[in-house]
């Protein structure tokens, strides 16, 4: 298990059932009154800022005029032809800084852009189709493999199947959907709606998914390029960083990611170790998503602690407003110095060194240090490649940009047939909306190309 170090720990005072409740969705749904009336706020700009800045280019104003003229399903369609993880995206996708900023009314008197992303999940959790929306175009005879089954690999594999290609997916977890089964906090993808999408989505046939199948361990990319007529990598970044302090590998000292995927597999959340005072370092979304959830299992005090002020936190301002809503204590300009260990070895707080900018506006450690006691210690200081997952002889080749995959506009590495999108590759920010869009991409190019291949290969005599 991926918490034996924090076996020690012990479990929450509260049930199951009484903590379920503090998992329920943290955006209520729109019922159909509310979306008709939210819907009608949309002024259908023919320039419609929030289409242009929408990292999957959904429409966005011609599917919210769908909801408003009742074609739920015609709004639907309209959303998934460009994500196919549409619904997911509508739940965790930063829209604040996206299509909600852009919004026009976001900016007059009102300051009040319409609520887009309540009205994409609305389409999408109401939509009705006897069949599969998408039809798959006349068999190409190609097959693809596909490394991970996370929005990137699944949104690339989708539309390769569309295509009329075949489709092999090769995931390493014994459930597909990426950081969206894994990786988000489980009041923002609640009752199993993370599996659901997956299996909406290979309806469309032609897509297999293998298991436990490992890039450098038991799958290889040497093999994978021969057998197969392209190959997409869609690797995310399976390796947490380290902070480089004496004690790390100390009990008590785990990956925020590692304690989100056991929370949002668990069938019993009352079996879960909840320190009384915990720690995580980090100013991402994950950062956030972890602290809030080991609140509300019922840790007592959990401090927030980043390096440098709010402003220059990954996190948006509406994660951060989401820390403080459930009392998490955010503590800027601070760095990890030291674990302190107890006499049997296992984590009792963290020395931190105060921060500033110099006169050159580069960080910089001040001298001043400070203790926080706790009983564990949760690092989301981000995600790096699993080296073995690129020793394969073949894998080396790859150009990188340190841990990431260089790729063209078109995501094609340095390797000819071989794709990588998501997470893996050098552009972005680590965006799910971003990972499907590259997978989608990817896949266009893909059957472009090897379509372009077979064009260009004389007849056999």
């Amino acid at each position: 298990m991926m918490l034996d170090s924090l076996n020690y720990i012990p479990q929450p005072k509260a049930t199951n059932g009484e903590l379920a409740t503090h998992f329920t969705d943290l955006a209520p749904p729109l019922n159909a009154r509310q979306a008709a009336i939210e819907a009608a706020r949309c002024l259908y700009c023919h320039d419609a800022p929030c289409t242009r800045i929408c990292p999957s280019e959904i429409d966005v104003a011609s599917f919210i005029r769908n909801i408003h003229d009742r074609n739920v399903d015609g709004a639907a369609v309209g959303i998934l032809k460009q994500n196919i993880f549409g619904g997911s995206c509508a739940r965790v996708c930063p829209t604040e800084i996206l299509c909600e900023d852009a919004c026009v009314r976001n900016h007059d008197a009102e300051g009040q852009p319409v609520k887009i992303a309540l009205l994409q999940r609305y389409a999408t959790d109401n939509m009705s189709f006897v069949d599969h929306p998408f039809q798959r175009a006349p068999a190409t005879g190609k097959t693809i493999a596909v490394v991970g089954a996370g929005p990137a690999g699944l949104s690339c594999a989708h539309r390769l199947a569309m295509l009329g290609n075949d489709v092999v997916v090769f995931e390493a977890q014994q459930k597909a959907g990426g950081l969206n089964e894994y990786g988000i906090a489980k009041y923002k993808l609640t009752n199993q709606f993370a599996q659901r999408e997956v299996e909406f989505l290979l309806g469309i046939g032609g897509i297999e998914i293998r298991y436990g199948q490992k890039l450098g361990d038991n799958l290889h990319l040497k093999d994978l390029h021969a057998n197969y007529d392209a190959v997409f990598l869609g690797l995310g970044l399976g390796a947490s960083r380290r902070l480089g302090l004496t004690g790390e590998d100390a009990p008590g000292l785990v990956a925020a990611v590692d304690y989100i995927a056991a929370l949002r597999q668990a069938d019993d959340l009352a079996a879960l170790p909840v320190p009384r005072r915990a720690i995580v370092i980090g100013a991402g979304n994950t950062a956030i998503d972890m602290a809030v959830q080991v609140q509300r299992l019922g840790a007592e005090e959990v401090t927030l602690v980043y390096r440098r002020g709010f402003d220059a936190m990954s996190a948006t301002h509406h994660e951060q407003e989401i820390a403080k809503a459930n009392l998490v204590r955010m503590v800027t300009w601070a760095q990890p110095r030291e674990v302190m260990l107890d006499g049997l070895g296992r984590v009792r707080g963290m020395r931190f060194e105060k921060t500033a900018l110099d006169d050159t506006g580069r960080l910089a450690g001040t001298g001043e240090t400070f203790e926080i006691v706790a009983d564990a210690v949760f690092k989301a200081i981000g995600q790096t490649m699993a080296e073995a997952s690129l020793a394969d002889p073949l894998a080396t080749l790859l150009k990188r940009s340190g841990d990431k995959i260089d790729v063209d506009s078109q995501f094609r590495t340095a390797l000819p047939g071989i794709y990588a999108g998501g997470d893996c590759v050098a552009p972005g920010q680590d965006l799910t909306v971003q990972a499907v869009q590259h997978g989608k991409v990817a896949a266009l190019a893909i059957h472009a190309d090897i379509q372009a291949r077979n064009n260009a290969q004389p007849e056999a005599l």
